[in-house]
This record gives structure tokens, sequence and C-alpha cells, in this order.
């Protein structure tokens, strides 16, 4: 019976680890490059595994685009206070972060999002110089 417990333990185990994987985001990111852009939130996708951050602001042309940021989970942003509440559509916003290597998409990861100041928009949830991308 313990072989057959051996088994199953060890079935269970493999089948788990797609779950817990994860992916780096160097292949989606350029992390020796960083985007800032400001503009308007349209969206918070508060959720897990990632969430997201939708805002209409401009290219280097001038032109309207919407931007994507891919934010970190659900779980891990309610550790430093992020809610489905914190960001709400028509908030002005800057995002610095790093710019997605899909040519001709608005999108970024990694980023820190603060008031077009600079100034936190969580009290407390600031990011630390060494979580920052390269300048």
């Amino acid at each position: 019976m313990s072989g057959q417990r051996w088994i199953v333990t060890t079935g269970l185990l493999l089948a788990s680890v797609p779950a817990i994987a994860h992916h780096a985001s160097t292949p989606f990111y350029d992390d020796t490059k960083t985007a800032e852009a400001h503009g308007t939130v349209t969206k918070f996708l508060i959720r897990n595994l990632h969430s997201f951050l939708y805002f209409e602001g401009t290219d280097a042309n001038g032109q309207k685009v919407e931007w994507q940021v891919e934010l970190g989970a659900a779980s891990s942003m309610a550790r430093t206070g992020w809610t489905a509440e914190t960001i709400k559509p028509g908030l002005a916003i800057k995002a610095v972060g790093r710019p997605s290597r899909a040519e001709g998409s608005y999108g970024m990861c990694c980023a820190r999002i603060t008031r077009p100041d600079g100034s936190p928009i969580v009290a407390g949830a600031g990011v630390t110089e060494e979580q920052q991308p390269p300048r």
C-alpha cells in the first residue's frame, strides 16, 4: 500500500507544478528600457494571477492611445493597500515601467503607478528604488 500511496502523492505533486509555476516578464517586456506615460484611467481589473490597468494616454506623436499595464496578483497588491476601489475610471495617473516588446503596442509591466506629480495613490504602497525599472 505504501507504494501506491507514493505513486498517488507523486502524481498529485507533478500535476500541481503548472499551477504554481510562473513566467518571467523578460520575454514580453524589455527590462533594459523604461516607458513613461500619463493619462486617464479607463479600467482597473484587480484579480489573480495578474491585475491590469488601462488608461488613455498619448504616443510619441501626441496621438491618443490605450495603454495597458500588467500588475501583480490581487493578493499581493492587497498586502500593500490596493483594492478594486483604489483606482477608478477618470483618475489622472502617471505610469513608469518596462515597455512591451510587441512592436506597435502600448503596454508595460513592473510599473510604478502614481498621481501625475509623482505622489503615491496609496499611502504606504510606494515602490522602492530597487523595484524600479532602469532609466
